[in-house]
């Protein structure tokens, strides 16, 4: 009777042992997961992050924002800022005369607020400064801020074995932005779709997965900022053609990016192209075109030794120093990204 009863026991116990397994082992769809590198995330802390470009005519900074009210000195004229319609104000005075410094000095003591949300009080301009030096130099990517997302946000937190580890609750921007910011290598999370978020029309959208969410997202980046179309962006093709260029970022189904190190790239005005690395020469040729109201560059190299970059990349978004692309496989509907970075 009492062997019986102990197998039972047992029985129970590893049933309960099964049960919990098969309940942390979440099977993970890996275009569903994120890490700390992934476009998704970095788009996903620009729509979340404090908003620090807005103010940029008064600290010429997107490290931070300067909590108003706030009272600046522009050409002797004092002028407090009490709500962003007064950055206008601002910057009539600094347009107002073509002989004058143009220096915005501030009435001290400010508050400035850092893209994480936290604060800081500083006293005088040689802390200004300090804080300046510190944030480094600016990507020139600033935030997304025509949309805004209804919380709370669920997300699955994954350990080494793909076995799911935590699940976290967000309810707010600085939830989200800070939980992001703080990911570690090697860590994965997914988020707990559906989600919705409100759009730059003021309409709430419902997303189910992550290419829903990134298209959203960068169609709220054209939103915010529209680039001119017509035969391909001129500013993108004298940008792509000054300078040498590196592979900061590749990814194909995996990151890639050290396969690309120690190439530096030229690409011509008249359609030519150069990689080298060492001693190797590849020669290929490039265009930027609009294709279906979408901007793209094409990339053609000789052998076969660059062959994942010849693509015809959509243009996310750039800057004078860095151009961000994109490929969505016409087959399984997988996406490959490639960073370009000037030297």
């Amino acid at each position: 009777m009492k062997l019986k009863h102990f197998l039972n026991l047992s029985l129970v116990g590893l049933l309960l042992m099964s049960c919990q397994s098969e309940e942390n082992e979440v099977i993970q769809d890996a275009n569903q997961n994120l890490t700390n590198t992934s476009p998704l995330t970095t788009l996903l802390t620009r729509v979340t992050q404090n908003p620090t470009s807005g103010d940029n005519v008064l600290d010429n900074s997107s490290c931070f924002s300067v909590v108003l009210p706030a009272t600046v000195i522009v050409n002797g004229q004092n002028i407090v800022v009490a709500t962003q319609a007064d950055y206008q104000t601002v910057q009539d005075a600094i347009n107002a005369f073509s002989n004058d410094d143009d220096i915005v000095n501030f009435v001290y003591p400010i508050t400035i607020q850092y893209q994480n949300f936290s604060t800081q009080v500083l006293q005088d301009a040689n802390d200004l400064d300090d804080v300046i030096d510190a944030c480094g130099e600016d990507d020139g990517f600033d935030e997304i801020d025509c949309i805004s997302f209804n919380f709370p946000i669920v997300i699955n937190v994954y350990n080494a074995n793909n076995q799911l580890a935590d699940t976290v609750t967000l309810n707010n921007n600085t939830d989200l932005y800070n939980f992001l910011e703080n990911l570690e290598d090697n860590e994965y999370v997914a988020i707990q779709y559906p989600i919705s978020l409100v759009n730059s029309n003021g309409q709430t959208i419902t997303i189910t997965n992550n290419n829903q969410l990134e298209d959203v997202i960068e169609d709220s980046i054209d939103d915010c900022d529209d680039s001119p179309s017509g035969g391909g962006n001129a500013n993108l093709s004298a940008i792509l053609s000054s300078g040498t260029w590196y592979v900061s970022y590749f990814f194909d189904d995996t990151d890639e990016t050290s396969d690309y190190a120690g190439y530096n790239f030229t690409f011509n005005v008249n359609g030519t192209s150069l990689a080298v690395k060492n001693a190797i020469s590849l020669n290929g040729t490039w265009s930027n075109y609009m294709d279906s109201g979408d901007e793209k560059v094409a990339f053609s190299f000789d052998g076969i030794t660059l062959d994942e970059l010849e693509d015809d990349w959509e243009v996310i978004e750039f800057t004078s120093t860095q151009i961000r692309l994109k490929d969505v496989s016409g087959g399984d509907g997988t996406t490959d990204y490639l960073y370009l970075t000037k030297n």
